[in-house]
């Protein structure tokens, strides 16, 4: 039997230094993991707090139809219809809030449509898509269509 153990020492340096990962795994876990953690399964209930300390940016679609009504009908008989304004305006929750200071921000057609429009063999084959140079020769986007409802005018 001691001749079993006499080779062993390898064995106890291993479960050793095993161990000693595992110690530290918590020790760093334990000063890493913010207070809270796992209250809410793995979500930290001071998150909400968090989050509702932060400023809002975005106002929403429902604070631009108020103003922009006529925008909104034009839009919802589009193809754009489940494009929200903020996807293409960026965040205008300042807007909102106090028109006559904020300005509304107008995109850049050209750079804007091809965000979405720029040919791309991962799209699907029936969504709208074109090689921006050969489609539009460096004009802009709304020289041919009306940027909310972008058929052919």
């Amino acid at each position: 039997m001691r001749q079993t153990f006499k080779d062993s020492e390898h064995l106890l340096r291993l479960a050793a230094l095993f161990a000693a990962g595992i110690l530290l795994f918590f020790i760093t876990r334990a000063a890493l993991m913010p207070a809270g953690f796992g209250e809410l399964g793995h979500y930290r209930s001071g998150s909400l707090q968090d989050n509702r300390s932060h400023r809002l940016l975005f106002a929403g679609s429902a604070a631009c139809a108020e103003c922009h009504d006529d925008v909104v009908q034009t839009v919802s008989a589009g193809k754009h219809t489940s494009v929200h304004c903020e996807a293409c305006h960026g965040p205008h929750q300042a807007h909102a809030s106090d028109p006559t200071t904020v300005a509304a921000k107008r995109p850049d057609p050209l750079v804007l449509c091809a965000t979405c429009h720029e040919k791309n063999v991962a799209k699907p084959r029936q969504f709208p898509q074109v090689d921006i140079q050969e489609h539009a020769a460096g004009a802009s986007c709304t020289d041919c269509h009306q940027a909310h409802s972008p058929a052919m005018e």
